[in-house]
């Protein structure tokens, strides 16, 4: 049996408090809202159990508050059979959440650290062989900038390729824009991207997400662009996060750029079905036969 690719998130975990609306709220308005949920969630977690589903062992490095959400937080993790050993459980702090509203399949996000500022360099460097140990790393800007530095210092010298999810935007260090791998923005922080003054040497880099139009990057050289797919959308939430964990888990499996893009087009177009961003990520199966229907109906 072939041994499962590993794939090693630094990132955020959060609870998602998700309400429903008719109308997206003015500022300074109060709305009527319909139903209200509670569901896993955070940049990071979301990309992990997206890896996990395509049949990646991850591992995850990140921390959680001592409280109930981050209690039940860990429990999901054990659940999708990602490992939890790199995983703190800060005191005195809370679990980080992300208030979300949606209303005309579209959403708006408040993000609120809490245990992710405490993902700091010392908590990374505890766990440096498993990231030297991994196929591929996969970091996003929901921790403290140096300590997505402090990774990338750690991979790229052993060889380790690092994706990294440039959201929520910030401006990048030099170092982790030549040291990483990959770079997946989507059509805004790619705008914001083109302000670095080494935005033109990154070019070979950028796999760009571009919501309804599909998917762009280079591959060695040539631009290539895959298109999106028709589907009932539900909820956005979470579709970029399943778009890079399922990215990671192909890369890591051995597979081309193209086919990993493919992929990953794919899994973020199955899992805008259902409410909340990780109950409709798909498994590599559910993709295989997608897109096996898709090319039959065409």
């Amino acid at each position: 049996m072939t041994a499962k690719p590993n794939v090693c998130i630094i990132g955020s975990i959060n609870m998602d408090l998700m309400v429903t609306t008719d109308k997206m709220p003015l500022q300074g308005e109060t709305v009527q809202g319909h139903d209200f949920f509670t569901n896993p969630g955070g940049k990071g977690a979301n990309q992990a159990i997206a890896a996990a589903r395509m049949g990646a062992n991850v591992n995850f490095i990140g921390a959680v508050g001592e409280d109930p959400f981050g209690q039940s937080l860990l429990a999901n993790f054990e659940n999708e059979h990602i490992q939890t050993e790199g995983i703190e459980t800060v005191q005195d702090t809370a679990t980080g959440t992300a208030t979300i509203i949606l209303s005309e399949n579209d959403n708006r996000i408040i993000f609120a650290p809490g245990a992710n500022k405490h993902v700091t360099p010392e908590v990374v460097a505890k766990q440096c062989d498993l990231i030297k140990n991994s196929d591929i790393v996969l970091l996003q800007l929901e921790v403290p900038m140096e300590t997505i530095v402090n990774t990338v210092g750690i991979a790229e010298p052993n060889g380790v390729p690092v994706i990294l999810n440039p959201a929520p935007f910030q401006p990048l260090p030099e170092k982790v824009l030549e040291n990483v791998s990959y770079l997946t923005p989507n059509e805004i922080e790619l705008a914001s991207m083109k302000e670095d003054p080494l935005f033109e040497s990154i070019q070979e880099k950028l796999i760009v997400t571009r919501g309804d139009e599909g998917v762009s990057f280079a591959d060695k050289g040539v631009s290539r662009e895959i298109e999106s797919h028709n589907v009932q959308v539900t909820d956005t939430t979470g579709a970029g996060d399943t778009f890079n964990g399922a990215l990671a888990a192909e890369l890591a499996a051995g597979a081309s750029l193209e086919d990993a893009v493919i992929n990953a087009n794919a899994a973020a177009a199955l899992s805008v079905s259902k409410v909340g961003a990780q109950v409709g990520m798909p498994t590599k199966q559910d993709i295989q036969e997608f897109l096996q229907e898709r090319k039959m109906s065409e």
